[in-house]
């Protein structure tokens, strides 16, 4: 097994109430700075920015997990990743589909710019990120599984969004095979024993980006040796 040091939750400045200077090549390069071996961008509803992300973790030579923080209709972050840009792209589109015709706030929330590759602005979401699609946990981890993608439930110990805050327990027949544990927040009475436990940073600033801590064991140094640890039950 290869031992990765990771960080799989990462947001961009199109999160909002992300720094504006978390751009693609400023989140990348601090990942890189960081020893960091291997990234995800998990932007809220959405994955406009996963290509020029991606271009700019190929050039520095880390593994790069596309991914989206999607809010279910029960007000729960779950974590979808997946092994191309492409399919990830695909899922934000049926993901966007579902999210609430309410526009954003920018003085309130901050705005939301999709960048390219070199980070110059491509354009300015308008419709509100940081909000509950129409779509339950079921359905949102089925279609994301449906387009070769991993689930997994975020922070489920954190005070807001999470699993056992506003659900109160894991459903077992959701069948994930991983969670990410926020490491500040107790967790007390929960068996984690049959789940892959992951740690991030949800960083939604450069300095919180995690430094080289936290791990993931991987058969291949790659997006799909990332996701098949995400999959694979213990």
């Amino acid at each position: 097994m290869i031992k990765l040091a990771a960080d799989l939750h990462i947001h961009s400045c199109l999160s909002p109430c992300c720094d504006d200077d978390m751009t693609p090549n400023n989140l990348v390069n601090m990942a890189y700075v960081k020893r960091l071996e291997a990234i995800a961008l998990t932007d809220h509803n959405t994955a406009k920015n996963l290509p020029a992300a991606k271009a700019v973790a190929d050039a520095r030579g880390l593994v790069f997990l596309p991914g989206i923080e999607v809010e279910t209709r029960e007000e729960v972050h779950v974590l979808t990743y997946f092994e191309t840009v492409e399919q990830a792209m695909d899922f934000g589109e049926y993901i966007y589909k579902h999210l609430p015709d309410i526009e954003n706030m920018p003085d309130f929330f901050g705005a939301q710019f999709a960048l390219d590759e070199n980070d110059a602005p491509i354009y300015e979401e308008k419709r509100m990120l940081l909000q509950a699609v129409t779509l339950s946990i079921e359905e949102v981890a089925a279609a994301c599984r449906a387009r070769g993608g991993v689930p997994v439930p975020a922070h489920i110990n954190r005070a807001s969004n999470s699993l056992l805050y506003n659900l109160g327990f894991i459903p077992p027949d959701l069948d994930f095979a991983s969670v990410e544990v926020y490491k500040h927040s107790p967790i007390e009475g929960v068996d984690l024993s049959p789940y892959h436990v992951i740690y991030n940073s949800d960083a939604h600033r450069l300095q919180s980006i995690s430094e080289a801590e936290n791990h993931v064991f991987v058969r291949e140094k790659s997006a799909a040796g990332i996701l098949a640890f995400l999959r694979e039950k213990k």
